[in-house]
């Protein structure tokens, strides 16, 4: 059997970032990364990629500790130093600024292949990482010393710790029967790049509806053109079919509705996605030598593109409680360790989803009386700076 002290299932961001992670703290640790799909560094192109992430301060501090965000920069990012957010169902608005916290942004807006790419460099360069692609797992046994995991070529392996981060479908985690919890919202999200007549000035925007939420998160191009945005429109399942079904120009028509103009016209938009939003979360995320980390322990609602910032949350919190036990002499996947892991990381997704819940059903009520008092207090806290203040620093992480 072929040994590891930690195992990655799951070659995307959260699994890449694992991984490197580990690494670049423990170059003596063996670790392989088990993907189904070949590895392929140089994924993104000219086009925009459709699927972004806004990634907090917190989550670009951890890839500038890496050393991959300068390959980042060098690619493609778009920083945004405004937020807005809007009632559609009225006159209720908060803005926030990065003056607010004294800082030159409030986060970055960064396309899914940029990121992965650049963290497949730093792995590909990495002396104590296998990538073992294109691979699946076929079996998974737990025993005292470890996990013993069997590829689908026939390879076996032996680790003391392996991490699911193989995503909301995880295998690792239906091999071993680990109970979840799962809401369907009745929802889908539609996600395509699109390209205004206005620049928008480095401003993400959210309008709220009772149908759902609609996000304008601001790209840029490489010579600094500030009219292509990434949309992420959040719509009840039959609305969504009905908006997928129409052609472009119909569609940017009733964009440029739904978003009241922000931009001026949508002048045209890239191929579109649909997918169904479903939230869950793992009863726990650890059982003896696994840990969950992202998607596959939990899973949210884009309103807020906090999924992929919940999921580096995770990575940093499991690496330092590695790095703690290394210290104690204990194996990676020794019940302590994880134990840690897991009562760090729980509550703090556990919150990020009911407020995501809460902010969700809130804005989806059509009674007339609680329409005023939500855009009441949207107009309240736009005037309350020191609240505000403190939004601003938990929205980066912080």
């Amino acid at each position: 059997m072929n040994p590891y002290d930690v195992l990655v299932a799951g070659g995307g961001l959260t699994g890449a970032a694992m991984a490197a992670t580990l690494a670049a703290r423990n170059p003596a640790l063996r670790i392989g990364v088990i993907e189904a799909r070949p590895f392929d560094p140089k994924a993104h192109g000219e086009a925009f990629d459709p699927r972004v992430i806004a990634l907090t301060e917190a989550s670009r501090q951890l890839l500038e500790a890496l050393g991959v965000w300068d390959a980042i920069l060098a690619r493609r990012v778009c920083p945004y130093g405004h937020m807005v957010v809007r009632d559609s169902e009225g006159t209720g608005m908060v803005s926030f600024d990065c003056t607010q916290v004294r800082r030159p942004d409030l986060g970055h807006i960064v396309e899914n292949s940029v990121l992965l790419g650049a963290l497949l460099d730093s792995l590909a360069n990495t002396g104590s990482v296998d990538l073992l692609c294109p691979a699946t797992i076929a079996h998974i046994h737990t025993r005292g010393s470890g996990v013993e995991v069997g590829l689908s070529g026939g390879e076996a392996l032996v680790t003391s710790l392996l991490i699911a981060a193989d995503g909301a479908r995880s295998t690792v985690r239906d091999r071993l029967d680990l109970p979840v919890r799962r809401w369907d919202y009745g929802h889908s999200a539609l996600v395509a790049t699109i390209h205004t007549e206005r620049s928008h000035h480095y401003t993400a925007r959210q309008w709220f509806m009772a149908t759902g939420p609609l996000a304008f998160l601001p790209l840029q191009t490489a010579d600094g053109d500030c009219r292509y945005t990434s949309i992420v429109w959040s719509q009840e399942r039959r609305r969504a079919e009905q908006l997928m079904a129409l052609d472009d120009s119909a569609f940017c028509r009733e964009l440029t509705f739904a978003s009241e103009g922000e931009l001026g016209a949508v002048l045209s938009v890239s191929r579109r996605y649909g997918f169904p939003l479903v939230q869950q979360h793992a009863l726990d995320y650890v059982a003896p030598g696994i840990a969950l980390i992202g998607d596959a322990a939990h899973s949210v609602h884009p309103l807020a593109g906090q999924g992929a910032n919940l999921g580096f949350g995770d990575v940093a919190v499991l690496a330092e409680e590695i790095d703690r036990g290394l210290s104690r002499g204990l194996s990676p996947g020794d019940p302590s360790v994880l134990r840690r892991y897991q009562r760090r990381r729980k509550p703090e997704n556990l919150a990020m989803m009911a407020a995501m819940e809460g902010f969700k059903r809130l804005f989806e009520v059509r009674s007339p009386g609680l329409r005023v008092l939500r855009n009441a207090g949207m107009s309240g806290l736009e005037a309350l700076a020191p609240i505000k203040r403190r939004l601003v620093r938990r929205a980066m992480g912080f």
